[in-house]
């Protein structure tokens, strides 16, 4: 009977996380309303000395040559901050949750919940280039974290929660909720189950029917293109590759220039200070290059910007963008990464067949964003929740996979992980379904066991069973079938020499034995040993009966990770069947004396 096997491991619990989700994607979007108007705010007030929540491009500001003093005063307000308040609102926002789920057991402070807001709308709101994303996932991460904590939830169940608060505040801020899934799964998660998905979705989906109450409706940047023709697909495929060649250059670039700072003989907390001399600069010959420029990229996907424009804003952004970033201060990368994107799209749509110019941006912005976060399914649904272009679909798949795979071959890790990486952390991202928790208990134990009557005295145990002819580390004892506990030697002898000729099970009957039920998973026991110490543990019918079915050791254990070992090592060869002579050739009217000749035929 297979009653006690399903789909999925999961619990009530579940139902509790789920509801406790909801409430997070809403909290998220509160966060993500709170931040725009925070960033509108600092905005106003650094470009145009008002204070106000109105959005105004800081493109639009007359300041002249001040306007490079706007950014630096901005970058010492956010070193202050990460100084005195929390180093953990430094970066872009997305490295800091992955290294929370990894390696701090999703648990994040409340002053990251508030500072990380503040920083990130100063550092934008004072013309970094960066998008709000990355600080609001950092956000709703850390009100989904700490929600959990309230709640006192296990570490896994943090997780969800926080991955949930993450992603809906990313689902507030661009609409997209079915994207902000996608990016759980490829980049925050590290699994895909019941436990996780349903919350995740469920706050994306509370994000996505909450925006329009505060953040308004619709597509970011609405676009309609025509259908690509099948030259469209070489053309996706070649705008993939450069995508990740532009990819490849900017995190390479950032790293770079972050060992640069590392070198300067001065504080950390000054570095966004002499970063945003950069990008005061840069803001003073291109305006349109500050801030998060959601503007820039609409006029970018609608082909509003005459060429030479356009290569400003891609050369400007991108040099500022980097030199920002490695200085350490607050900002996200999806936004940056959609402007060069589809800045670099619309410099080679008129050289791109198969299609008209319109779409190349929108494509270009795809491939970019798919090949520097590696999560190419997330970035050809990003973009097209971004438009509500489904004509554009196909080739947004087309062209991300390939800016994936290009990146995946040529860097060993992504702008993400190599952030985490210098500080100490290895992350694997590739994962899939653990044999140990495909395979149960039953499935692998022993049936026939070598056991001890607990009627054997010590002496005779000692003899028999751990001599010169002992053949395991530990023997079920048994009475009438029914487990009585396990032997070892390190047991046995600590039993005084002068009770030697007594029964061995009245000395077991003292201590409650470790037990595996069939119906476990193999991981689950597999757990316990590596926190009991033991080698094998006896598989019983029940707690209450202890009725003895077999024995399950860390060799049994072994025995599900052969078939992957098979799967990814073992390459099969291509059967030839022999036919008979007289078979080989049908009989024709034609001469008999045709040569004949010998065939095989594949199967």
């Amino acid at each position: 009977m297979s009653e006690h096997k399903g789909d999925f491991a999961t619990d009530v619990r579940l139902l509790r996380i789920s509801a406790i989700a909801a409430v997070c994607g809403a909290l998220s979007t509160v966060a993500a309303d709170f931040l725009l108007h925070l960033i509108r705010l600092f905005t106003n007030l650094f470009f145009f000395q008002t204070i106000s929540a109105a959005n105004h491009s800081p493109s639009q500001n007359t300041l002249g040559l001040v306007v490079v003093a706007a950014p630096v005063i901005g970058g010492i307000l956010v070193g202050l901050i990460a100084r005195f308040g929390s180093e953990q609102i430094r970066g872009h926002g997305i490295p800091e949750a992955i290294e929370a789920i990894l390696f701090g057991k999703s648990k994040m402070s409340p002053k990251v919940a508030i500072l990380k807001p503040l920083a990130s709308a100063i550092a934008i709101g004072s013309g970094g280039p960066f998008g709000a994303e990355g600080p609001i996932i950092m956000t709703g991460g850390a009100i989904g974290s700490l929600v959990a904590q309230y709640f006192h939830l296990s570490s896994a169940e943090r997780k969800a929660l926080l991955v949930a608060g993450a992603v809906a505040g990313m689902t507030a801020v661009f609409g997209t909720p079915v994207a902000s899934v996608l990016l759980a799964i490829e980049l925050l998660l590290f699994e895909l189950r019941p436990r996780s998905l349903l919350p995740v979705a469920i706050a994306c989906a509370v994000a996505g029917f909450t925006r329009p109450l505060l953040l308004g409706s619709g597509p970011l940047f609405p676009l309609h293109t025509m259908p690509l023709g099948p030259v469209g697909l070489v053309s996706s495929a070649i705008a993939g590759v450069v995508a990740g060649a532009l990819s490849w250059g900017l995190s390479s670039g950032l790293y770079k220039v972050e060992d640069m700072f590392g070198r300067l003989p001065v504080h950390w907390m000054w570095w966004p200070a002499l970063g945003a001399i950069a990008v005061g600069i840069g803001g003073y010959f291109q305006p349109r290059t500050l801030g998060v420029g959601y503007d820039v990229i609409g006029d970018l996907l609608q082909n509003h910007l005459a060429l030479h424009v356009v290569i400003a804003i891609v050369l400007v952004k991108a040099v500022i963008w980097v030199i920002a970033l490695a200085s350490g201060t607050s900002g996200g990368v999806l936004a940056p990464l959609l402007m060069m994107g589809a800045g670099v799209g619309a410099i080679a749509a008129p050289y791109m067949p198969g299609g008209q110019p319109a779409v190349w941006p929108l494509i270009f912005m795809a491939a970019a964003l798919g090949g520097m976060m590696r999560a190419p399914v997330m970035a050809a649904v990003f973009a097209f929740e971004l438009t509500g272009d489904a004509n554009a679909l196909l080739p947004l798949l087309a062209a991300a996979a390939t800016a994936y795979g290009f990146t995946v071959l040529l860097m060993r890790r992504s702008i993400l992980t190599e952030k985490v990486a210098r500080r100490g952390f290895h992350i694997y991202r590739e994962y899939s379904i653990d044999p140990l928790e495909r395979h149960y208990v039953d499935e692998v134990m022993t049936r026939t066991v070598e056991t001890i009557d607990a009627k054997t005295t010590v002496a005779d145990v000692l003899r028999d069973y751990f001599g010169s002819r002992q053949k395991y580390r530990a023997y079920p004892v048994v009475s009438s079938g029914v487990l009585v506990g396990m032997a070892d030697r390190a047991l046995v002898d600590q039993i005084p020499a002068e009770e030697a000729g007594a029964p061995l099970g009245t000395f077991l009957a003292r201590v409650r034995p470790e037990i595996a039920l069939p119906r476990e998973t193999c991981r689950s026991v597999a757990a316990r040993l590596a926190i009991t110490g033991l080698d094998r543990v006896p598989v019983v019918e029940d707690e209450k009966t202890l009725r003895l079915l077999g024995i399950v050791s860390r060799h049994d254990l072994v025995k599900p990770s052969m078939s992957v070992f098979a799967e990814e090592h073992e390459l099969e060869q291509f059967r030839r069947v022999w036919i008979p002579r007289s078979a080989r050739f049908a009989p024709t009217n034609k001469r008999d004396d045709v040569p004949t000749g010998q065939a095989d035929v594949g199967s």
